[in-house]
């Protein structure tokens, strides 16, 4: 099977799990666009929240956050402004939570449609499998990324099909670096419009968000290019 008809087959076989995982890039941005206005026409929204309050507010973004309305960095730095430290608990947990519906949903939607026509063909099964052995600091390495949109990886994660334990794990540890900054940004602002529009994080909070986007991406390379060797060379041992 040449490569055009290969492509044209998955996208074909595969074209909601494809739509889907667009939406979940676009939908986020226009979602938190239109938030950040409704928090500048009522910022005492969110103020001294009873503890009922402060358990409602992140289930509420759990399932926004798993539904790809909100970004989790909007998130975080909504959560930073408003709450404060007390709230950072319950933004880290609410990323798990949003980290599981992603998953669930992704599991519904694909239903094993593109792991089914991947496993046809042998060098595609068998990196796939290499992959999954690697599981752990693949996810790790794309939550850790400050670029890589939340809801998409859940999406792309979820077709690994890996274990709900093990997805929830290195979801929450690979976040961690990431959730802090911005959650300290977000304690740090005076002006929750400039905040979403504009996060200052001066030149050493930028350095750290190089460092993580270099780790994610060298990481992730030296991954794909591990399991790759290692599916080819299986593959040539079979022949």
């Amino acid at each position: 099977m040449s490569r055009i008809i290969w492509l044209k087959s998955l996208l074909r076989e595969n074209a909601s799990t494809f739509i889907s995982m667009v939406l979940l890039v676009v939908v986020p941005v226009v979602v938190s666009s239109t938030l950040a206005y409704f928090f500048y026409q009522h910022q005492v929204l969110l103020q001294n929240l009873a503890w009922w309050q402060m358990l409602l507010y992140f289930a509420v973004v759990s399932v926004t956050m798993g539904l790809a309305l909100t970004p989790t960095t909007f998130v975080a730095l909504v959560s930073g402004f408003y709450l404060g430290w007390s709230g950072f608990p319950g933004v880290v947990l609410s990323y798990g939570a949003a980290a599981i519906v992603g998953y669930s949903i992704a599991k519904v939607i694909d239903h094993g449609k593109m792991m089914g026509f991947l496993n046809q063909f042998e060098k595609s099964r068998l990196l796939m499998q290499e992959l999954q052995h690697q599981s752990w600091s693949l996810i790790f390495l794309t939550r850790i990324s400050p670029v890589l949109p939340f809801a998409l990886m859940n999406f792309v994660l979820s077709l690994l099909q890996v274990s709900m334990k093990k997805f929830l794990i290195a979801s929450i540890v690979g976040m961690l670096p990431r959730t802090f900054f911005f959650f300290w940004i977000g304690t740090k602002a005076n002006d929750i419009i400039n905040l979403l529009q504009n996060p200052d994080s001066g030149s050493n909070g930028r350095l750290l968000m190089i460092v993580l986007i270099i780790i994610s991406i060298a990481g992730l390379y030296f991954i794909f290019d591990r399991a790759l060797k290692k599916a080819l060379k299986r593959a040539s041992t079979k022949n």
